[in-house]
This record gives C-alpha cells, structure tokens and sequence, in this order.
C-alpha cells in the first residue's frame, strides 16, 4: 500500500468518505481538491499528470489507486512555501514597506501561471485580503499568511 504511514492513510480514509462514495472512490474531477485536502499544493498539470480530469464522471479512482498518487505528489517539490511567495511579491514592493498595489495582485493572478478567473481572484480577496488603503495598496504578508493557513475553495 505505497509508502504512506498508517495516520496518513486514515486522513486519506476519511477523504474517501466525504468526498466519494463507499466501494467506487473518489471521482477523478476531484483528484485535485483530495489532494490539496491532505495539505498538499499540487499544480493543475500535476494533477492532470496523476489521472485527474476535467469532465465529471468520465473516471473514478479507488483508494488503492490514490495512495500512490498520495505519495508521488507528497514527494513533489514544485511546492512553493511562505518565503517564496513573499519573495516574489517583493517584486512589486517599489518602496520596500511591505505593501504592493492591489492592482497589482490582480494582474498576476489573473495573468501569470495558473492564472485564475475574475470570480476566483474576487473569493480569495474576501476570504484573505484586507482592504486597499487609499493609494490602493496592500500589506501582502497577512495576505499571504491568511491564504495559507486558510485554503479557499472554489466551487
């Protein structure tokens, strides 16, 4: 049963439970969201790596099929953590204070990477960003620090 400890497989248990059905799994669209409920931060073309897919109900995956994709993904390293996040949003500190325009922020989101939609960048302001001053500006430490500890979930 993969490398995964025994603690581990009851998180992964208990997974299974709320996000599948008893005996057919987790279907595959949820691949990402499963993984990222175990506290992994696995990219969208990682998942689609994994098996996941875009459709609903085109795969499911049993239990004995996601623990080695558990602890492939756990083995990634394409993980960014909090100082490498912070890192990049100095990029945009032009006066090194800790604060960026918001704009900004919305522009990277929206553009850079795994770019997210207007709907998503609007959820995750309201679930970790405190307002813009009146230069339009952000402290994006405590933005970066809420996103973390409080992952936000897109519907």
């Amino acid at each position: 049963m993969a490398d995964v400890p025994k603690r581990e497989v009851e998180n992964v248990e208990f997974v299974f439970e709320v996000m599948g059905s008893p005996g057919e799994g987790i279907d595959a669209v949820d691949l990402g969201d499963a993984l990222r409920a175990l506290n992994l931060n696995p990219t969208l073309a990682l998942v689609e790596k994994m098996g996941g897919t875009k459709k609903r109900n085109e795969k499911k995956i049993k239990m004995d099929e996601f623990l080695p994709i558990y602890s492939q993904v756990k083995k990634e390293k394409e993980q960014g953590c909090y100082e490498d996040f912070i890192e990049c949003l100095k990029l945009y500190d032009k006066e090194e204070n800790g604060h960026m325009m918001l704009a900004e922020l919305q522009h990277a989101l929206l553009s850079l990477g795994e770019n997210l939609d207007d709907e998503q960048v609007e959820t995750l302001f309201a679930d970790c960003m405190d307002p813009e001053d009146d230069e339009g500006m952000i402290p994006y430490s405590q933005f970066i620090q809420r996103l973390m500890s409080d992952p936000v979930v897109f519907d």
